[in-house]
């Protein structure tokens, strides 16, 4: 039986704004086992981001987690104080972000870079030993010429290899939870290739479970064990991705199938079938299910009422009162 390495319940998360309070993330719960990557898929503004800051505990002032837990290994780590957590964030638990550059001092080399992640968990450490760990890192992430790398600054490095540098740095202390916030949506789609392949043999090779935040279903069908799809703060289905790809449940899951580019049967050209309308107000979401103003297939209970999510196979469950009528 798979070890749990995160189980989140029931959480719900807002933020304080000047129009009232947003509901950013609303009563989601999922796992995460061992060696496992699990992809959040949606649109921007549906809560993905804020879901992996809340686990790693980075949220800005204006946030507030109202309810729920989050158990990583078995520890609740919403009553941890923040000295407990930072034993945690960073060293158990990493996070790659989606920007390099903002991620990268731009006056530190990067064995700089390295050396504060690396003495900041480990301790006590020769900067020859941090400086041979530095390469040796940059080797795992498959930057060549390494002995090279360290002495440089952000500005000389590629987007690609500024990418791999930051993913370096977050396995460094070989976290048992890696969460990679959209790491390739800057990059261009052959580097995109090399990151995700990059992501599943760290997967492999060291063993850590991944959650890798996208809003690109065929970057997720690329790199996911299991992928779960969000909308307006709350996860809407639930799967591994043979059976997303296979029996999309959900008619926001089968709008985001229909929106990937296909080659026209001319072979000419993309053809997108975008899903209309856009995301509601989080101040205010609509009653019961929030995708009902945008569904093709709305009736009068998705109108009202909040669908629970229910199993249609093992492992597939979904939020949609198509398959949960009364």
């Amino acid at each position: 039986m798979s070890e749990d390495i995160l189980d989140i319940k029931d959480l719900r998360v807002v933020y304080h704004s000047d129009l009232g309070l947003v509901k950013a993330v609303d009563n989601v719960s999922f796992k995460v086992t061992k060696g496992e990557i699990v992809a959040l898929v949606g649109e921007s503004g549906s809560g993905k981001s804020t879901l992996g800051l809340t686990i790693i505990r980075l949220l800005p002032p204006s946030a507030r987690i109202l309810s729920g837990r989050i158990l990583f290994k078995g520890v609740d780590i919403l009553k941890l104080s923040e000295n407990e957590m930072r034993k945690i964030r960073g060293n158990r638990i990493t996070m790659v972000f989606q920007e390099p550059n903002v991620a990268l001092n731009p006056s530190f080399r990067i064995l700089d870079f390295l050396y504060d992640t690396i003495v900041t968990h480990k301790g006590k450490i020769s900067k020859n030993e941090v400086i041979r760990y530095s390469i040796e890192l940059l080797k795992i992430v498959r930057i060549p010429s390494p002995e090279s790398v360290i002495k440089r600054y952000p500005h000389e490095l590629s987007g690609g290899m500024k990418q791999r540098v930051l993913i370096a740095a977050a396995i460094a202390n070989k976290p048992d939870l890696l969460i990679a916030d959209e790491p390739t949506s800057a990059l261009d789609v052959s580097i995109q290739a090399q990151i995700i392949e990059l992501f599943e043999s760290l997967k492999n090779e060291i063993g850590m479970a991944i959650i890798f935040i996208t809003h690109n279903m065929g970057v997720a069908a690329q790199i996911a064990d299991r992928i779960a799809i969000m909308y307006a703060g709350k996860i809407l289905e639930m799967g591994k991705t043979s059976q997303i790809f296979e029996n999309p449940l959900h008619p926001y899951t089968k709008g985001l199938l229909k929106a990937v580019p296909k080659i026209s049967s001319e072979g000419k050209r993309a053809v997108l079938e975008p899903i209309p309308g856009s995301i509601p107000d989080l101040v205010n979401p609509p009653p019961g299910c929030r995708f009902h103003p945008r569904c093709p297939y709305a009736m009068d209970i998705c109108r009202k009422e909040e669908p629970p999510m229910i199993y249609v196979e093992e492992n597939h469950c979904v939020a949609c009162w198509l398959y949960n009528k009364r």
